[in-house]
């Protein structure tokens, strides 16, 4: 074995090699979320199945550093096997996704992540050891446990420069594709120097060679991005479509269609949910001005259809993505005049930062995405400060999606809505009360005053486009119907979303 091969470039193909397999760990969250979404659960499943990789990989490599021979050798193998697999990680996921469509999330996520990403996770675990036995046999023996300790520091430090440059840098710049084929290369270009130098020419050739190939006939395919655009949050996405027969196009964000937009008439709304309460605000402000604060922008449909509808409208937008934005004005059909600020901050932040005397006749809180809830959007403290920027007879809008039957999340953020709000309704789209429908969106307005929306279910045609039922449900009687304990007020220190949220997914695994 040369011996600089083992006291230098060793440890430097550690430190690159735990970059690459932090970077790809973060890749693969951005990477699964126009499938699965991007939740507590998809970041839980990921973090597993890389460290199961990584651990079985140690273990394995373990074993291989006693026996081997030639180490080096055995290193530059590994990291070509770990090139591969992380070439081939984004195809063979996009070709995992149809054949996981039947199962649950839960067991969607964990397919995807296992197929996707733990052969890369375990060749990386592999080549550890190998690694460290190598630096530490060409130590003295009086300084192999300084050895040990600098390439347990190089791993942890790679760890700690792969997770920064993928989650500041990587996918920001490059997107997932890009991301991916940088770590290929890191893999890659770290194993010909492990080789001796006739090899080592020979290896970079083929490289060479069989990265011209990929380019020419089948990179740009196999690594073809699913997203229109890949920001620092989210996979954006636009579509055509039709709406009540007229042109339209539909933006999703990561797995989540999040708005339609119509081209000639921005009153048009499609989803009922964003029906519902402009059928409540238009109730309560009937004249030409509007005053309203957004949590969330994405495919601004409702921003669009008040600014039409009111010649004196305020309207602040808090979408903390800029790319949504610059999405939604390119092939959206979103025009803000000076009547519409945007802030690109966090929705806490945005309301928390304004002058202390700014109201609003209405806050809309629209920045869930299915199960990714940002918790600290639906706490107690943070009801505080809406309640605080509301005028006397303002209107607190948000829709969540939770179970049809015994919805504890969606009961839990309307019970933490009742500590600061004399008024709290829960409302469906009567389209959703079928015996086969296991989830609903619901929709909850809060105020100091009830709103005047009919509660019989009576049917509405408006400028919105299509007929459409309403249901309030009777918040008491469906707290009273709630087990001990299954529901609970939210707070900063504590708001177990995802906890609430599980029976869902639950009976979604049980219904397949």
């Amino acid at each position: 074995m040369t011996d600089w091969r083992a006291r230098y470039w060793g440890p430097v193909a550690l430190l690159l090699s735990s970059a690459a397999s932090m970077a790809l760990e973060i890749v693969a969250g951005r990477a699964l979320a126009p499938y699965v979404g991007m939740s507590l659960y998809t970041w839980t499943t990921i973090i597993a199945v890389v460290l199961a990789g990584l651990a079985l990989g140690h273990w394995i490599g373990g074993r291989a550093a006693d026996r081997t021979a030639a180490p080096e050798r055995l290193s530059a193998l590994i990291l070509l096997a770990a090139a591969g697999m992380s070439a081939v990680s984004l195809p063979l996921l996009r070709l995992a996704a149809p054949l996981a469509d039947g199962a649950d999330p839960l067991t969607r996520i964990g397919v995807l992540a296992m197929a996707a990403f733990f052969a890369p996770s375990l060749a990386a675990g592999t080549l550890s050891p190998i690694l460290t036995k190598m630096a530490l046999d060409a130590a003295p023996l009086a300084r192999r446990g300084a050895v040990l300790g600098a390439m347990f520091a190089l791993g942890a430090g790679g760890a700690i420069l792969g997770t920064l440059a993928a989650g500041l840098v990587m996918i920001a710049w490059i997107g997932t594709s890009g991301s991916m084929l940088v770590v290929t290369g890191v893999y890659a270009l770290l194993a010909p120097p492990l080789l001796g130098a006739r090899a080592a020419v020979a290896l970079l050739a083929v490289l060479a060679a069989g990265a011209g190939a990929l380019g020419a006939w089948g990179l740009p395919r196999a690594f073809a991005s699913p997203c229109l655009s890949e920001s620092a949050y989210y996979c954006i996405r636009v579509d055509d479509t039709e709406m009540f027969g007229r042109p339209a196009r539909v933006m999703a964000l990561d797995h989540l269609a999040h708005g339609v937009n119509d081209r000639e008439e921005p009153r048009l709304l499609l989803s009922p949910y964003l029906a519902l309460v402009d059928e409540a605000v238009r109730a309560r402000w009937p004249g030409p001005a509007l005053d309203a604060f957004f949590i969330g922008g994405g495919a601004y449909t409702l921003p669009r259809a008040w600014a039409a509808q009111y010649p004196q409208a305020r309207l602040m937008v808090a979408e903390i993505d800029p790319e949504v934005t610059r999405i939604a004005r390119a092939r959206l059909w979103f025009a803000p005049d000076a009547r519409t600020r945007i802030v690109h901050l966090d929705g806490r932040r945005a309301l928390g930062a304004l002058a202390p005397d700014r109201r609003f006749d209405v806050i809309f809180g629209d920045a869930f995405h299915d199960i990714s809830v940002p918790a600290h959007l639906v706490s107690d403290e943070f009801h505080a400060e809406i309640a605080r920027r509301l005028t006397p007879n303002g209107i607190y809008a948000i829709n969540a999606i939770d179970r049809l039957r015994e919805p504890r999340f969606a009961l839990s953020l309307a019970l933490t809505l009742r500590q600061r709000f004399a008024s709290v309704e829960m409302w469906l789209d009567a389209a959703e009360l079928r015996p086969d429908e296991g989830r609903a969106t619901w929709i909850i307005l809060a105020s100091p005053l009830p709103t005047s929306l009919p509660t019989g279910g009576a049917e509405r045609r408006s400028t919105r486009g299509a007929p459409r039922t309403w249901v309030r449900v009777p918040l008491d009687a469906l707290l009273a119907s709630m087990p001990d304990g299954a529901i609970r007020v939210l707070t900063d220190d504590f708001a177990p979303v995802d906890r609430l949220l599980a029976p869902m997914l639950l009976d979604r695994a049980l219904a397949e």
